[in-house]
């Protein structure tokens, strides 16, 4: 019982095709338009796509909607390939539009001998004025009743290059008082003497995507074609084409798009941010793309899980980005190598340590016991956070204050003996001594303390530069508020500031996670080089966003 309860709409309509014998394999595809990057919106879509053809027999086919050559770029097309295999997933078949050019165009004929469409010399806005209200049936074109064989002379004319663009379309004759107002005889062809970036100059003319969509599933035998629910109004016209054209029947099904708080994922308002300098670019890490997402640490099986949980439903609503966050933190948890950063470092002489180096040894993820032990060097100067100590501390405060214990991680427990301040007042270090039988993993010292500090050996610390990534947003939908949508660009999204690791942070890798002790995820930035490590934050351990927003209110 539980699992048909876990079944969502579409699930239940496949499950009944394959046990009524309908199809014996189901068909799917993820049909991007190439003119920006796949953002979380997308991958919702490529897990459902996917996913569904995991699950039950069949195969999803990843085919580019290129039917608007201005827009379009060879660039867009590949991040998207990577991003959907970065993602988990493999395609059956690299599909475009641009494939069915002359099928399509074939099919636009066949329309016109069948005297279901014909050529428009109006101009956009006349034909805007002819299409009536939804209470108001529209206008025939006085071109809506030129004779077959003029159709196909204009309609070859326009092939030919001979026409401008904007001086004529291709319209459906279908019926201008029909309740539905898509259906009010739409444009399925217009002239664009543009290149296009795989068919060159061979066409000036060009499909709209109701023209080149349905027929497009059709030729591939598409069994489930699943949209958007803004495509709910396209059904019918999708129906009709097929059913004029007489081709294989592909259905249309419809989900609601889930919205995801504090960010904007329309590719309009994504390409501003990019345009105008808001973001260093498409994969800069607080943009909502799969590559931002990518740069900045996340993980495919995060995303994933995610898409999974928020599932699939016929109404739309927002999704706290926290959902995604709880996700991302839950498998980082399980992945991440462990790794101490101090990052407003105060230096603490032990003044009874040996005057020699001791290597210690720690655990490279307490989650995953195959992942294995790292030396960690130790001497009687280290580096803790200026945070972590207070002269005059407050009751139940557990870190390091004149005469208080701690431990170090992996290390001993110190005492706080002396304050050492420079001429402005401020601490400059802190003299300690320590319990040389209180060693991690072999403490017999009989000490017990509450407070454990993460900390770095002076001589073998790594500077590095850490930039620590918030919300892009500092409300919950910008693009809902007065106003332009980026005054609501959260001016705090990115600090930039120094850290200093522990040696093993040297041999990171591209494709580590890493949890820096006490501080948050961390990844390793593509602008790294041998002048320097940079490290972007890619969450924080705990969710205090929620507290940032109620202390606002």
């Amino acid at each position: 019982m539980s699992e048909e309860k876990s079944r969502n709409f579409l699930e239940e309509i496949i499950e009944e095709d394959l046990n009524s014998g309908k199809y014996k394999q189901i068909i799917t595809r993820f049909p991007p338009e190439p003119n920006g990057y796949l953002h979380l919106g997308h991958a919702s879509s490529i897990c459902l796509n996917f996913g569904l053809t995991k699950k039950y027999p069949g195969y999803t086919n990843l085919r580019f909607d290129d039917t608007n050559p201005v827009t379009e770029e060879v660039e867009y097309v590949d991040s998207i390939k990577d991003d959907v295999r970065w993602l988990g997933f493999e395609w059956k078949h690299e599909l475009y539009a641009s494939d069915y050019f002359d099928q399509l165009y074939d099919f636009a004929v066949r329309l016109i001998k069948k005297g279901l469409a014909y050529v428009d010399d109006s101009t956009s806005d006349e034909m805007a004025a002819m299409k009536g209200t939804p209470t108001e049936p529209g206008k025939n074109s006085k071109y809506r009743d030129r004779s077959v064989d003029e159709n196909l002379d204009l309609f070859a004319r326009m092939k030919a290059g001979e026409f401008e663009d904007g001086t004529r379309t291709l319209r459906a004759k279908i019926d201008m008082a029909h309740i539905n107002m898509l259906m009010r005889d739409p444009v399925i062809y217009r002239i664009k003497h543009a290149h296009h970036h795989r068919t060159g100059d061979k066409w000036c003319i060009y499909p709209m995507y109701d023209m080149a969509h349905g027929q497009s599933d059709s030729i591939e035998n598409i069994t489930h074609s699943i949209c958007t629910l803004e495509f709910v109004p396209h059904r019918e016209l999708y129906d009709w084409l097929i059913e004029k054209l007489e081709i294989y029947p592909s259905h249309q099904y419809e989900f609601a798009r889930r919205n995801i708080n504090f960010t904007v994922t329309s590719k309009r308002k994504l390409l501003q941010l990019v345009n105008d300098k808001y973001v260093t670019g498409w994969d800069d890490p607080r943009m909502p793309t799969i590559t931002g997402l990518r740069r900045r640490g996340y993980t495919p099986e995060s995303i994933r899980e995610f898409c999974d949980r928020i599932g699939i439903a016929k109404r739309e609503n927002i999704v706290d980005v926290g959902l995604l966050e709880f996700c991302l933190r839950e498998h980082l948890n399980k992945i991440s190598l462990r790794r101490m950063v101090v990052f407003n470092p105060v230096k603490v002489i032990i003044t009874n340590f040996p005057n020699e180096k001791e290597l210690l040894e720690t655990e490279n993820n307490p989650e995953d016991p195959g992942s294995g032990t790292r030396q960690l060097p130790f001497t009687r100067e280290i580096y803790i956070e200026r945070d972590d100590f207070m002269e005059n501390p407050p009751k139940k405060y557990f870190r390091l204050a004149p005469g208080q214990m701690v431990r170090l991680k992996s290390a001993y427990i110190i005492k706080c003996e002396e304050v050492i301040k420079d001429n402005s007042g401020k601490v400059a270090e802190l003299h300690c001594t320590y319990l040389p039988e209180s060693k991690s993993g072999n403490d017999t010292s009989g000490t017990h303390v509450k407070g454990t500090l993460h900390w770095v050996n002076v001589a073998d610390a790594v500077k590095i530069e850490v930039r620590e990534y918030d919300r892009l947003f500092r409300v919950e939908d910008p693009s809902s508020e007065e106003g332009d949508f980026k005054d609501y660009i959260n001016p705090d999204s990115l600090k930039v500031v120094t850290g200093f690791a522990e040696p093993a942070i040297k041999n990171a890798r591209f494709s580590d996670r890493f949890q820096f002790l006490r501080k948050g995820y961390y990844c390793l930035d593509k602008d790294s080089s041998e002048e320097g490590m940079i490290f972007n934050r890619t969450v924080t351990l705990k969710d205090d966003w929620a507290k940032q927003v109620k202390k606002g209110s």
